[in-house]
């Protein structure tokens, strides 16, 4: 069973073909990050227009490499929320042209449930699937929210591979700042481009993260809530305490005019100060991602813990994670690759709702604020 999925909610346009829920015979990301570079973030115009230019060669890419026509698919699945509205409606309405002229069922997908099946994707074929209940954190530039993932077994019938009925539960989520956000946004105070989290993630290595010791964040209400806008707050008025820094920062940002985007190429140019201010955020941020998650996963009984999203590919976060599970709840990341937006998530996911029956028409419409649950 052939889903091609269509992913478009910000700033990837990407598409794939999955079979089964599990097999991935092809996998298609155009790139917006050389677009939005010099604004810092991402542009909601500009994404749209750039997912436009894109959609028809990234979905005629996904087709070919997998080696099968529109007509031989079994279903299109497509994001439908939560994301930009402008970005939504491009993968949305191209979906939906490509499901009618094809006589093809359009099965809607929230992005967030994606995520989710980005780690059990590739933990099928690892041999090594977690068990439910499970406790899963889905932390981006976009995202930062904690779910307990609940699963039944879906009778798949007709030969098709075995599916599962996923139920979710909303834990925790962020009340101001993503943590991708709070990334971002450090890494342009400290003139270290964008996307800020790759580039802090590499030079934080070379600093103490003890250095400089940042106050825990405190959520009153639900302590599984998030909160990234103090830390952010708190590295802006270090950095104004030390103004003998802004001549390294001017230093950074001539390099970035000039190209020199890499670690290897901004590390020489970062003081020791700096990389013990880097290392010492990241260690915050991620101390308070695993903290919470671990205490989400022991206040539900969760058998695993998911974590996924772009955030995911953070090797301070991988490491801290497997460290706190030894002995406890295991800790699942997809690859790389599949941490951050792509669209084989999205087949993976509508394969249970395409067995369970799950159709949309042409009233299918894009959804900025889409809930899991």
């Amino acid at each position: 069973m052939r889903i091609l999925g269509i992913e478009s909610s910000c700033d990837e346009t990407a598409a794939a073909v999955v079979r089964d829920g599990r097999d991935i015979l092809s996998s298609v990301v155009a790139s917006q990050v050389d677009v939005h570079r010099k604004y810092g973030g991402v542009v909601p115009e500009l994404a749209s227009r750039e997912h436009l230019r894109q959609i028809v060669p990234v979905v005629r890419e996904a087709l070919e490499q997998a080696g099968v026509s529109v007509r031989e698919l079994d279903a299109i699945a497509v994001t439908h929320g939560p994301g930009l509205v402008g970005s939504l409606l491009v993968g949305i309405t191209y979906g939906k042209a490509l499901a009618l002229s094809a006589g093809k069922p359009l099965v809607p997908v929230n992005h967030l449930e994606g995520h989710v099946h980005a780690v059990l994707l590739e933990a099928h074929h690892a041999g090594r699937e977690p068990e439910f209940p499970a406790v899963c954190l889905i932390v981006s530039g976009g995202h930062t929210l904690l779910y307990e993932v609940s699963a039944m077994a879906l009778e798949a019938g007709n030969g098709a591979q075995p599916a599962w009925k996923f139920s979710y539960r909303r834990l925790g989520g962020t009340r101001d700042d993503a943590a991708g956000e709070a990334y971002d946004k450090v890494g342009k105070l400290l003139a270290l481009g964008y996307p800020g989290g790759p580039v802090m993630d590499a030079l934080a290595a070379y600093g103490n993260p003890a250095a400089v010791r940042f106050t825990p964040p405190v959520t009153k209400g639900n302590a599984l809530d998030f909160s990234f806008s103090g830390i952010k707050t708190a590295v802006l008025r270090h950095v104004r305490a030390h103004p003998e820094w802004q001549e390294e920062i001017v230093r950074r940002e001539q390099a970035l005019a000039r190209g020199e985007r890499s670690a290897e190429q901004l590390r020489p140019l970062c003081s020791p100060a700096t990389l013990d201010l880097i290392a010492s955020f990241q260690q915050s941020v991620v101390n308070d991602l695993v903290h919470r998650a671990l205490a989400g996963a022991e206040a539900c009984g969760a058998k695993a813990i998911l974590v996924s999203g772009g955030v995911a590919a953070n090797s301070q976060l991988r490491k801290t994670f497997e460290g706190a599970a030894r002995g406890g709840c295991p800790v699942f990341f997809p690859s790389r690759a599949l941490s951050t937006d792509n669209a084989a998530m999205i087949a993976a996911a509508a394969y249970s709702h395409f067995l369970a029956g799950v159709r949309a028409g042409t009233e299918l419409d894009a959804e900025a604020s889409l809930p899991l649950a």
